[in-house]
């Protein structure tokens, strides 16, 4: 948790020894001395003291190593390899730096964005050599790099590295980290002198994860993966983890033991919540953490380094009170719509616009299958199953029917259930039990086998295998994401051993899993507003891939380098809860980027060495949808923050020409760092 300050040389990790250079002079650099003052410059040609290198940096737009500060660099080959180390809060692109400092006066003009773009990061005879000078706060280390995409030869590499290292007090430990795949095939090529780091490396060296900042305060728990299968922690505790669960009930905020994946589901429901999410290797055992155990106090992440700190509980009283979320008002169902409803018929053709239509169809069809009906708007550029939803309508009337809504009233009427977590949780199982015992409507059942095996037999289903699949009016909004809150279950018309009705039972029974309502309270939704429509496609029993992906580069929020976030995995094996020792295929997708470049955060251990899930001609299908998604929405959902939409897909064989094709399952608004 050190900050870096001072005129202090960090410590510096322990890597594999450059080559011998014992015959070699020693290495000479600046001598430690401060150069800038403390006033605001908007760039160095030398950095002599961290002080020097604090007045520049920021936070480097690549996020995925954490604790890092990064300062952006110009080696001006035009005039004799000038060395600009630029002002990265004033000037967070290098274009803008250039444009208004090294253009004119005697010197060449800078082009307009895109030619400066296509030239400076890709022609071997550029201009600039652009790249940027980073810390490693935990592993000490200072480096250079590149943009992952940079095509930059070894000898214009070294150029830079050289000027660098002659030009700031830490150059003799300076050393080249790759940030992609393609530039560590050119590290072959470096003189010997030119240290190299690997991404591999400064992981080894990184403790501490910061996956969703902010401040919170709470209760400190521990809790063992055992623990919360018997035990709801409260939402105003702070855990500690041992391990990663693939959900967890509201709480305060979260530290695990070991490091989380992005798109995990307590990562994506913290991010909905606003709420600090952390890993620390180690944590469990860490004996600060466990001296502040049962005590209330402040859990403090930044994007560089955390904090914790023992409140009173007076003073957490207050700032719970000052910061528990706004009420969220969610519509009351709309029983009108009675009908099973194709994709193409749930959103309204007549809509002045797609967040109108969104408006009225949630409240009848859900937030997932609203969305999905705006998927199939948007035609062959997203291909998708053929679906059809169940409304709303009818898990209303399936409750009066078997008279549950009288139970509902009755349990939350109960001040023990509204008191105590233990007490809500056997309510909660109790009524699940009577849903999944209830009678469904015999003429629904027969509507909805008599539409899968007629839509199979005349081609519009590949299978009457089917997924039913949760789709709430509670959830997949700005307000509320709702991942992993309900239940899907899959059931065949066609096999008396897998009824359908059992698989409606279901899903209508997750709309009271305990976590759910535990959400839905934190937020002050009103739970007899809610109700669950059901989005029906074929199953998917053997598929080749499986991912999510986010269509934004969510390790730049300030979206200065677009990139769309992968997350993939061969199969059906889990990506957001893989098990101990399983890697997924992690990618930074730069499609809109010349070349289109795809950088590999993370490789799947289930693929052999030196391959990938996907080919390159998938992964440009996948980016083309993704593309198709995120223009589809920035309407509804894009702002002025950060914005992407959370995708879920799968790649199948095409019943038709047995050819592997892509599915697009689903589209919601992505809440990103900080909620």
């Amino acid at each position: 948790m050190a900050v870096l300050v001072g005129c202090q040389t960090p410590g510096k990790v322990d890597v594999a020894d450059p080559a011998d250079t014992s015959t070699e002079p020693a290495c000479e650099t600046l001598p430690e001395a401060c150069l800038l003052g403390d006033q605001p410059t908007p760039f160095a040609v030398q950095l002599g003291c961290a002080d020097d290198f604090a007045l520049l940096a920021s936070d480097p737009l690549d996020a995925s190593i954490p604790g890092a500060r990064s300062a952006k660099t110009v080696v001006d080959r035009h005039d004799g390899n000038a060395l600009y180390i630029q002002n990265s809060r004033d000037y967070p692109i290098h274009y803008a730096f250039c444009a208004e400092h090294l253009s004119g006066d005697g010197l060449p003009l800078v082009a307009d964005l895109a030619t400066f773009n296509s030239v400076e990061y890709f022609d071997p005879n550029r201009r600039f050599i652009l790249g940027a000078v980073t810390f490693y706060e935990e592993p000490g280390v200072w480096v250079y790099e590149i943009s992952p995409y940079d095509t930059a030869s070894a000898e214009l590499i070294t150029t830079a590295y050289d000027q660098l290292k002659a030009n700031t007090w830490f150059g003799c430990d300076l050393y080249f980290h790759p940030t992609s795949e393609d530039i560590e095939a050119r590290v072959a090529d470096l003189p010997e002198h030119v240290q190299v780091i690997t991404t591999k490396e400064l992981f080894e060296g990184i403790t501490y994860q910061p996956l969703n900042p902010g401040t919170s305060m709470g209760l400190l728990s521990f809790y063992t993966d055992t623990d919360l299968h018997d035990h709801i922690p409260n939402f105003r505790e702070i855990v500690v983890l041992d391990a990663v669960p693939n959900d967890i009930s509201v709480v305060a905020g979260i530290i695990t033991n070991t490091f989380q994946t992005p798109l995990s589901h307590i990562n994506v429901l913290s991010q909905n919540r606003g709420t600090p999410n952390m890993a620390s290797i180690g944590a469990f055992d860490d004996d600060t953490l466990r001296a502040l155990e049962g005590q209330w106090v402040e859990l403090t992440v930044g994007t560089m380094d955390w904090s914790i700190r023992a409140v009173s509980r007076e003073e957490a009283d207050a700032w719970w009170d000052a910061h528990k979320p706004d009420p969220i008002e969610v519509d009351p169902m709309d029983l009108s719509v009675t009908a099973l409803t194709d994709e193409w018929d749930i959103l309204a053709p007549d809509a002045p616009d797609l967040t109108t239509a969104l408006e009225a169809a949630i409240p009848a069809f859900g937030g997932k299958a609203g969305h999905y009906g705006a998927l199939a708007s948007i035609g062959d550029a997203v291909p998708h199953p053929t679906a059809f939803a169940i409304p709303v309508y009818h898990y209303h009337k399936f409750m009066t029917d078997n008279g549950l809504w009288t139970v509902v009233d009755d349990m939350l009427a109960d001040p023990d259930f509204q008191a105590d977590a233990a007490t809500r949780q056997d309510h909660l199982a109790s009524l699940r039990a009577q849903i999944e015992a209830g009678t469904v409507d015999p003429t629904l059942v027969a509507d909805v086998q008599a539409k899968i095996v007629d839509g199979h037999a005349a081609g519009l289903y590949p299978q009457t295998r089917f997924r039913f699949r949760s789709s709430t009016n509670a959830e997949d909004t700005t307000g509320f994401n709702g991942a992993g809150l309900y239940a899907s279950k899959s059931g065949d018309p066609s096999d008396a051993s897998d009824p359908i009705d059992d698989a409606i039972k279901t899903v209508w029974a997750s709309v009271w899993s305990t976590r759910a309502f535990e959400e839905r309270s934190y937020f002050s939704i009103d739970h007899t507003h809610v109700g669950m429509a059901i989005l029906c496609h074929r199953s998917f029993p053997d598929e080749d891939a499986n991912g999510v992906a986010i269509t934004a580069n969510i390790y730049d929020t300030a979206g200065i380098d677009p990139a769309f976030y992968i997350n993939v995995q061969v199969g059906e094996e889990s990506v957001v809860f893989p098990e101990d020792g399983v890697t997924t295929d992690q990618i930074i997708y730069y499609y809109y980027t010349p070349g289109q470049p795809a950088v590999y955060i993370q490789h799947s251990s289930l693929v052999p060495a030196g391959e990938t899930v996907l080919s390159a001609r998938q992964l440009h299908a996948l980016g083309g949808a993704l593309d198709a998604v995120h223009t589809t929405f920035l309407p509804v959902y894009g702002s002025e923050d950060f914005y992407g939409m959370d995708t879920e897909f799968k790649f199948d064989q095409n019943p038709s020409t047995g050819e592997l094709q892509l599915y697009m399952k689903q589209a919601r608004p992505y809440p990103g760092w900080g909620g």
